[in-house]
């Protein structure tokens, strides 16, 4: 049976997948994206775009993005620990919905020249010299190089570490006492709570929390509710009639980031609890550098390669494991919000770095 040859083939069209279809595109590669959900969709996730995520859009000639879906732009983080409060100022973050984030990424790639389909889950077979075939429904292709930006719930063997938290997400049409221009942050011993105001008003609320937490308190809504009650923050009133989406346990590594004729980028080559909001900066920046180096002609090299480049980025996401550490310990956390609300330049240093640029070329790699 003949089967469809691409250069590339992209699985996930995330803030990963998009943009590495979106560059193998772009350097004259013939590129299939595929995608499980059907889009526009939103998915588990603050919503939050930091200098970094910022700089890899225009870095990929998408700066004017953000204004284009009309980002609410975030001038304060307000932290909330027990009783305790601290006003943390912000540069140049913004909020935007991964519906509106996720689907202008993917239109710039179909307009680069990228056949997307959506609706369909794809699974990756077996790779010979002609490169490594992926089925979905009833269609069987060939990518020379196959990508795998299918999130969290990547079918790859992940490690994953006790105690791990799941991700929890619902959008409100109300919400009165979060406004537009602030990120509202309850932390607590079970997990933490963010809530954000998007460009078109709706009100999004992110967790990380503890899956025997969730169950005890008898639902997401509940769980999210004692959080935000335990830092004395007004909870919306319908947060168990919500609709909410969840996640498999957020802090996991893949036992291989790269095989013959694969590469797996953005979550599904590894992801930490995202409290900094860096989550969308390392999707998009993973995407971007593995889209270079997915178009290229395969050599097996490139799975060292891509490994060298994917330690890069978890060398970058040591301040979020340092926080999730920190974020256990209730008494360490209530003291360091308690400092920071004495003096909250504390954090301009933490900000500056999780602002800088992400670089993940093959330079950085080998340095």
């Amino acid at each position: 049976m003949n089967r469809e040859l691409y250069d590339v083939v992209v699985i996930g069209a995330g803030p990963a997948g998009a943009m590495a279809a979106l560059r193998c595109a772009r350097s004259g590669a013939s590129v299939l994206l595929v995608d499980k959900h059907r889009f526009p969709r939103h998915k588990v996730c603050g919503c939050c775009l930091n200098g970094a995520a910022i700089a890899a859009l225009k870095r990929a000639g998408l700066g004017d993005l953000p204004q284009r879906l009309g980002g609410a732009p975030l001038s304060t983080l307000r932290l909330a620990c027990g009783r305790y409060r601290a006003d943390l100022p912000l540069a140049g973050a913004v909020a935007i919905s991964r519906a509106a984030m996720d689907g202008a990424i993917v239109e710039s790639a179909i307009t680069a020249g990228v056949k997307f389909i959506d609706g369909q889950a794809a699974q990756v077979g077996a790779a010979d010299s002609e490169g490594r075939s992926v089925h979905f429904g009833r269609h069987s292709v060939i990518g020379r190089c196959v990508v795998v930006a299918s999130g969290l719930g990547s079918s790859s063997g992940h490690s994953r570490p006790e105690g791990g938290r799941i991700g929890l997400c619902s959008l409100l049409t109300d919400g009165t006492g979060y406004p537009r221009g602030q990120v509202h942050m309850a932390c607590a011993a079970r997990g933490y709570v963010g809530l954000v105001r998007l460009e078109d008003g709706r009100l999004d609320i992110a967790a990380a929390v503890d899956p025997r937490f969730v169950r005890r308190c008898g639902g997401a809504g509940q769980a999210v509710r004692q959080i935000l009650d335990s830092c004395h923050m007004a909870a919306p009133l319908d947060l168990s009639a919500a609709r909410w989406r969840g996640t498999p346990l957020l802090t996991r590594q893949p036992r291989h980031v790269a095989r013959e004729r694969l590469l797996m980028i953005g979550d599904a080559a590894g992801y930490v609890e995202p409290f900094t909001g860096e989550g969308i900066a390392w999707a998009l920046s993973s995407g971007w550098s593995g889209g270079e180096l997915a178009c290229k002609a395969w050599e097996p090299a490139m799975v060292a390669e891509w490994s060298r480049r994917i330690a890069l980025l978890r060398r970058r996401q040591g301040a979020c494991r340092w926080i999730a550490r920190l974020l256990r310990r209730p008494r360490l956390t209530r003291c360091a919000v308690a400092a920071l609300s004495l003096a909250p330049r504390v954090a301009r240093p933490m900000f500056r770095h999780l602002d800088r640029p992400i670089s993940m070329d093959s330079a950085a790699a080998r340095a």
